[in-house]
């Protein structure tokens, strides 16, 4: 991939060096959010390796990481992008660059040149938090990507909602109502209540490095709601979470307009144990005129 000029003369779009490593990982760190895991070499190394599939699309080759080095060749910003053949869509992974408007411009631009055989890309599609990002953009706390990305032909749309718990120094202990057994993707634990050895309420959360943690999901059987396992379930994972060094919690959940009963509950619980909202998560689409997809 050649290198490519930015508006500003003094900076180069260029592929991603092993050099670039610790500049880059200063790029990531500066746009963490509370309780968002800091990148380490070993994660940085593992996303670029590529992504999980995702909703049944075939695992791209790895994708590809662009950096915007300025006159010294240093990083000023980047980032990652790929495209599944399978269904013809590109996709932003994640951007970065210290919330400069001409730098996102830049490195967004170069980007759609690279995808310009995709009739659509998507950008901040939902994940779990990691040390690459949240999940999604925070809107408000990352306003310039925000606009760069509606200024380049996306839309965007909100998808969740960013909670943030400092777990006390010393946390209560929890009466133990599920088993709990470790879980290899995404790395943690599996909690489940059971009745008659089904599973009626269940949980997953991990622990990771800087005495992070992720409530990665919790759900209650609908025929089992209103009995308060949800309530027994997370204290039991905020229990788990705290014998295992967590000082912070984070979790996503659905950004809904209209407020259903089982939604409100959720709120109400997370905040009974301490969760604050930190900021809005929002996903992105564009669609190019004039393509059409391929057949699969």
């Amino acid at each position: 991939m050649a290198s490519s000029p930015s508006p500003d003369s003094s900076a180069t779009v260029r592929p991603y060096r092993p050099e670039d490593e610790p500049g880059v990982r200063e790029l990531i760190d500066a746009d963490r959010l509370p309780g968002q895991q800091r990148c380490t070499p070993e994660k940085l190394a593992d996303v670029r390796r590529g992504p999980l599939a995702l909703a049944g699309w075939s695992v791209p080759a790895r994708p590809r990481i662009s950096v915007l080095a300025d006159a010294e060749d240093r990083p000023r910003g980047i980032i990652a992008y790929l495209s599944f053949t399978d269904v013809n869509t590109g996709l932003i992974c994640w951007i970065y660059a210290r919330e400069d408007p001409p730098a996102l411009r830049a490195l967004l631009g170069f980007a759609l040149a690279e995808l310009a055989h995709c009739p659509q890309i998507e950008a901040f599609v939902g994940a779990p938090p990691g040390p690459l990002g949240p999940g999604g953009l925070p809107r408000t706390r990352r306003g310039a990507t925000h606009d760069a990305l509606l200024q380049t032909g996306f839309t965007g749309r909100r998808q969740g909602c960013y909670l943030h718990c400092a777990l006390p120094a010393e946390s209560a202990s929890a009466k133990l109502v599920a088993d709990s057994f470790p879980c290899d993707v995404p790395p943690g634990h599996r909690l489940i209540i059971r009745e008659a050895a089904e599973p009626v309420a269940e949980a997953l959360v991990g622990f990771g490095p800087d005495r992070t943690a992720t409530v990665y999901w919790i759900e209650t059987q609908p025929t089992h709601r209103g009995r308060g396992l949800g309530r027994k379930l997370l204290g039991q994972a905020m229990a788990l979470l705290a014998e295992q060094g967590a000082e912070e919690v984070v979790l996503v959940i659905d950004d809904e307009d209209d407020l259903t009963p089982e939604n409100q509950a959720a709120t109400r619980l997370f905040a009974s144990f301490g969760f604050t909202f930190v900021d809005h998560l929002w996903t992105y689409q564009r669609r190019r005129r004039g393509l059409t997809r391929s057949a699969v």
